[in-house]
C-alpha cells in the first residue's frame, strides 16, 4: 500500500501537486480572516477568576485604563511658568481624547480650603493667566504637599508631571478604538513638543502597553518572518547545496505556514503576540522534515540509485519516523492546552496542525516536486566520513563520555530550583523598546505601573461615614504607604481628613477622620456638589457609599512579589479590621496570578506529555524498552536547559512556562531518528556498536542540519522587540543545542553500555519481512 502511494507520488507528480496545493488554497483563504488582538485581556479566558474580579470592580467603580502623559521640563523643574502653562493647555486639550472619562493633573487638582464656614473648592490652577510668581509658589506648596499628587501626578524633587487620562472604552471594536485613543495621544504630544521643545514628553499607561502588544506582533511578523524565510533559504543551500531541493522545500515551508494561518483564520483565532510566532515555528519544523528527506535521497543516489529510485527508497525509510516525530511534536505543542492562557493554547494548536500539514507536504509536494527539477549526484567512493570518525569516537570513549555527559547535566540540573515566577507585563517587552523606556523612565521618576485596587465594604449603605470604618481604612492607607514597594496609595481617608481640616478652619490638628459619621457624610456631600463634571469621586466611592476603592501603585514587581503583597494586605484586614470585606484586583494581579498557576498546569501537561511520547516511541519501535530509553535524551535537555537558565536569568514569565512541553515535541525528533536507524541495523543482528555507527552514518549529518536550522528560527526570535518572545527563543534554542549533545554523545554512549540485547530468533524472521538496509552499505 505505501510503495503503491509512493510510486503514485512520483509517477504522476502533477497531479499530485495540483491536487496538494488545491487542498492548501482551501485552507489558506482563511487567512483573509486574520486580524491582531493587542488587548492585554487576550491573554485571560473568560471564566479568569482575577479578570472577572478586576471587571466588576471596574463597573462598580470607574474605570482604571488610562493615558499617562508624562512632562519633563530641561531644566528639572515643573513649577516655572512655562511648564505650568504647557500642564495647563494640555490637561485641556486632553479632554477632547477619544473616550476620556476625566483628566487629572495638578493644574485641575480640586483644591479645598475654608472661606470662613464655606468651603471653597477649585482648580489649583484657574486660568493660566493668573501665573504669577506667588501663585506658582503657592501651587508649589500645596502640590508637594498633597499625598493625592506627590508620587502620583507629581514627582517629588518636581523634576517631572503627568497627565493622566482615564479612558472608558466602549468595547464595541478594540481593534480601532485603542489605536484610536494611542493616536490621538501621539498626536498631542508632537504638537506640545514643537510648541513647547525645552519639555520631553513620553506616553505611558494601559493604553500604551496595549497599543505596544499589537504594534510588537505586527512588527515581528514583518520583519522576523522575512529574515527567518532567507536564513533557512541559505542555510539550506549551503548545507544541502542543491538549488532544487531548497525550491522543493520551500513549497511546503510556505504551504504548511498557510495551511495553518488559514485554519486560524476559519476558525476565529486571532493573531497575538503570542500566536504571531506560528510561522516561525512551523517553517522551522517543516524543514526539518525536508532535510530528512532530501538528506537520505541523496545518500541513495550517492550509492548509486537513480532519482526515482532514491525518492522512493528515501520515503519508504523516512515515512514512519517522519509519521512518529511529527505526531510526537504535536503532542508536545498540544500540551500547551494546558495553559490557563489561551493565546499559549492557540500557538500550541495552530503550530501542532502546521506540524502534520508539513507531514503531508513532505510525503507528497516535496518528492513529487524534486521529480519535476534537475537533481544531480555524484556518485560517492566508499571513504571515511566526519561522521564516521565521531562515531568511531563516541564509541572508543562510551565509558568516559557517559559519566562525564550526565555530571554535567544533573550539575546543571541543580541550578533549576533557582528559577522563579516572574511575570511583569513591562519586562515582556524589551529595553530598546520606546514602551518599555517611556515606561521605566516613568517608574524611576514617580511611580511604577503596578498596581493592586481594594474595594473595602462596609457591608451596608453608607457605612463608609462611620468613625470605625474611616479609621480601619486611614489605618490601611498608612500600613500600604510603609511597605517598601509602595510608590503611592490613593484613598478617601486623605480627602476625608483635608475636608476635616478645611472645615476647622484649616488647622492642621483636624487633618483627621471626624468623631462622628453624620460629619463624614456632610463634608462629603459639600466636596461631591462642588466638584466639577468629570472630576468627581466615582473612582473613590459605590452609588450606596457602602464601599471604597483604594488604589496603590508600587515599583515595577514581579509576580511573587505581587502575590506576598495580596497575602500581607489580606493578613492584615483578617488581624485589624475583620468587619470589612475586602477585594483585590488589578492587571498586575492579573498577571501574578495566571504565571503561578500556568506553571504548575504546565508542569502537568508536560509530564503526560512526556509518557505518552515515550510510550509512543515505544511503540513505533517495536520496543517499550527504547521507549523508555528515549526518556533520557527527551528529559533531560529541558532539565538542563532550565538550570543554565538559571545561571543566565532565573526568571521564568508566561513565555517560558511552556517551553518545557514546546521544546518536548521538538528535541523527541532528533532521539526517534537516531533510535529509528539504531533499531533498524539492531533488527539486522548488528551490535550495539555497529547499530550506532549505522545511526551516525545515515542520520547523524540530518541531526545536524536540522539543529543548526531550528537554531536559527528560534535564535531569530531572539531579535523580537517582544521580549517574551526574546526569552523563549532563547530557551528553546539553549536546550536544542543540549539536545543534539544528548543525542550524539550521551545517548548512543548509553546505548553501547546497557543495551547488550543481542538479535533473537524472531527478530532474525521479522528481517526477511523488510526492506534491506539502503543506507550504510
Amino acid at each position: 500500500m505505501k510503495k503503491a502511494v509512493f510510486n503514485y507520488v512520483v509517477d504522476r507528480p502533477l497531479i499530485t501537486i495540483v491536487a496538494m496545493f488545491m487542498a492548501i488554497f482551501a485552507f489558506a483563504y482563511g487567512a483573509q480572516k486574520l486580524y491582531f488582538d493587542g488587548d492585554y485581556k487576550v491573554f485571560f479566558s473568560d471564566d479568569n477568576p482575577q479578570m472577572l474580579a478586576f471587571e466588576s470592580m471596574q463597573n462598580v467603580y470607574s474605570k482604571s485604563d488610562n493615558l499617562a502623559i508624562v512632562i519633563t521640563p530641561k531644566s528639572g523643574n515643573v513649577f516655572e511658568q512655562q511648564t505650568l502653562t504647557q500642564l495647563y493647555e494640555m490637561t485641556e486639550q486632553a479632554w477632547q481624547t477619544p473616550y476620556s472619562l476625566r483628566v487629572d493633573s495638578i493644574t485641575n487638582f480640586q483644591h479645598t480650603q475654608a472661606d470662613y464656614d464655606d468651603l471653597l473648592v477649585e482648580d489649583l490652577l484657574l486660568e493660566k493667566e493668573m501665573l504669577s510668581p506667588s501663585k506658582i509658589a503657592k501651587i508649589k506648596e500645596v502640590a508637594l504637599s498633597e499625598p493625592n499628587l506627590v508620587n502620583k501626578l507629581i514627582a517629588p524633587d518636581a523634576s517631572v508631571a503627568i497627565i493622566n487620562v482615564t479612558i472608558q472604552l466602549p468595547n464595541v471594536n478594540e481593534l480601532t478604538e485603542i489605536p484610536e485613543v494611542a493616536a490621538f495621544g501621539r498626536a498631542l504630544k508632537t504638537e506640545f513638543e514643537a510648541k513647547y521643545p525645552d519639555n520631553n514628553i513620553r506616553l505611558s499607561g494601559m493604553i500604551m502597553l496595549n497599543t505596544s502588544f499589537a504594534e510588537y506582533a505586527q512588527n515581528d511578523s514583518s520583519t522576523l518572518i522575512p529574515a527567518m524565510f532567507l536564513a533557512i533559504l541559505v542555510m539550506l543551500g549551503i548545507l544541502l547545496r542543491s538549488i532544487s531541493a531548497t525550491f522543493a522545500s520551500l513549497l511546503v515551508i510556505v504551504g504548511s505556514i498557510a495551511g495553518a494561518l488559514g485554519i486560524s483564520g476559519w476558525l476565529g483565532i486571532p493573531l497575538t503576540t503570542a500566536t504571531v510566532n506560528v510561522p516561525t515555528i512551523v517553517m522551522t519544523l517543516a524543514v526539518a522534515d525536508c532535510v530528512h528527506v532530501i538528506s537520505t535521497l541523496l545518500f541513495e543516489m550517492r550509492a548509486g540509485k537513480n532519482k526515482k529510485e532514491a525518492i522512493i527508497s528515501s520515503l519508504e525509510i523516512n515515512l514512519t519516523p517522519i509519521f512518529i516525530t511529527s505526531i510526537t511534536t504535536a503532542l508536545g505543542f498540544l500540551a500547551l492546552n494546558f495553559s490557563y492562557s489561551p493565546p499559549l493554547a492557540d500557538l500550541g494548536n495552530l503550530v501542532a496542525v502546521g506540524v502534520m500539514i508539513a507531514f503531508v507536504l513532505a510525503m507528497t509536494i516535496l518528492p513529487a516536486t524534486l521529480m519535476f527539477l534537475p537533481l544531480r549526484v555524484k556518485k560517492s567512493i566508499k571513504k571515511t566520513t566526519l561522521m564516521d570518525r565521531f562515531a568511531e569516537f563516541v564509541i572508543k570513549r562510551s565509558r568516559i563520555i557517559l559519566p562525564v555527559s550526565l555530571l554535567i547535566i544533573v550539575a546543571l540540573g541543580t541550578q533549576t530550583v533557582n528559577n522563579h515566577v516572574s511575570d511583569d507585563s513591562l519586562k515582556y517587552f524589551s529595553e530598546n523598546t520606546e514602551f518599555r523606556q517611556d515606561a521605566d523612565f516613568m517608574a524611576k521618576h514617580v511611580s511604577g505601573m503596578t498596581t493592586l485596587e481594594f474595594s473595602l465594604s462596609s457591608g451596608k449603605s453608607s457605612g463608609i461615614n462611620s468613625p470605625e470604618f474611616l479609621n480601619a481604612l486611614s489605618s490601611f492607607t498608612d500600613w500600604l504607604r510603609a511597605q517598601p514597594e509602595t510608590d503611592h496609595v490613593s484613598s478617601l481617608s486623605d480627602t476625608i481628613k483635608r475636608l476635616n481640616q478645611n472645615m476647622h478652619n484649616d488647622d492642621s490638628a483636624f487633618y483627621k477622620i471626624p468623631d462622628q459619621s453624620t460629619l463624614s457624610a456632610q463634608y462629603l456631600l459639600m466636596y461631591e456638589m462642588s466638584l466639577p463634571y468629570g472630576l468627581d469621586l466615582n473612582g473613590q466611592i459605590n452609588v450606596k457609599k457602602s464601599a471604597t476603592r483604594v488604589i496603590a501603585t508600587f515599583t515595577n514587581l514581579g509576580s511573587i512579589e505581587i502575590l506576598d503583597l495580596e497575602r500581607r494586605a489580606t493578613q492584615w484586614f483578617v488581624t485589624n479590621a475583620p468587619n470589612i470585606n475586602i477585594d483585590i484586583a488589578s492587571t498586575s494581579s492579573m498577571f501574578a496570578h495566571i504565571g503561578d498557576r500556568n506553571m504548575t498546569s504546565m508542569i502537568q501537561g508536560t509530564a503526560l506529555a512526556l509518557v505518552l511520547i515515550s510510550a509512543l516511541v515505544g511503540i513505533s519501535l517495536q520496543s517499550f524498552r527504547l521507549g523508555f530509553i528515549s526518556l533520557l535524551p527527551n528529559l533531560l535537555p529541558a532539565i538542563s536547559g532550565f538550570g543554565l537558565w538559571a545561571i543566565i536569568s532565573g526568571e521564568i514569565n508566561l513565555a517560558l512556562s511552556v517551553v518545557a512541553s514546546l521544546t518536548l515535541g521538538i528535541v523527541v525528533d532528533d532521539t526517534v531518528h537516531f533510535l529509528s536507524k539504531y533499531q533498524r541495523a539492531k533488527n539486522q543482528g548488528k551490535s550495539p556498536q555497529d547499530s550506532v555507527r549505522y545511526a551516525f552514518a545515515s542520520v547523524g549529518r540530518a541531526l545536524i542540519i536540522t539543529t543548526a536550522i531550528l537554531c536559527i528560527g528560534f535564535g531569530i526570535l531572539t531579535q523580537s522587540d517582544f521580549a517574551m518572545n526574546a526569552d523563549m527563543g532563547l530557551l528553546t534554542c539553549i536546550i536544542i543545542l543540549i539536545a543534539l549533545f544528548v543525542d550524539l554523545l550521551l545517548l548512543p554512549a548509553f546505548l553501547i553500555i546497557f543495551d547488550r540485547q543481542k538479535a533473537t530468533q524472531q527478530t532474525a524472521i521479522n528481517l526477511q519481512q523488510q526492506p534491506v538496509l539502503a543506507q550504510g552499505k
